[in-house]
């Protein structure tokens, strides 16, 4: 059975949010101890990318970005055992499920018209 359709996206990112979280990550993003390939795709060193911003447009499916000290309790009950960063798709009926995992956003070595891909992908065959 096909499950429901996806009425949003939650992407996790695997970094914590608020000032003190960014700056952690960007000193441990530029001396190889954090990694977030989510973050990659969504941000450039020092802003959002246009280039996302156009594919929110595109996909026809809001796409909420989350730090993962931002996400709720039923989310976080969700991806608990679920590496980060993780994009999760959220369905009609209720149901949550991953659309792409954290090895699958790696792949995409920061290309935001590979991650609308695999995300079209994803809909189309899960």
């Amino acid at each position: 059975m096909r499950p429901s359709p996806i009425t949003k996206y939650s992407g996790i990112y695997n970094a914590d949010g608020g000032a003190i979280g960014e700056i952690r990550y960007a000193f441990g993003h530029l001396f190889g101890s954090a990694e977030c390939a989510l973050c990659t795709i969504t941000h450039s060193l020092v802003r959002r990318k246009p280039a996302w911003d156009g594919m929110v447009d595109r996909i026809g499916v809001p796409i909420v970005l989350l730090h993962r000290n931002e996400v709720d309790e039923r989310l976080a009950g969700a991806v608990r055992d679920i590496a980060l960063p993780v994009v999760i798709a959220h369905h009609e009926d209720g149901s949550v499920s991953v659309a792409l995992d954290a090895d699958e956003l790696a792949q995409l070595d920061g290309s935001v018209d590979d991650f609308e891909q695999a995300l079209l992908a994803q809909r189309r065959h899960r």
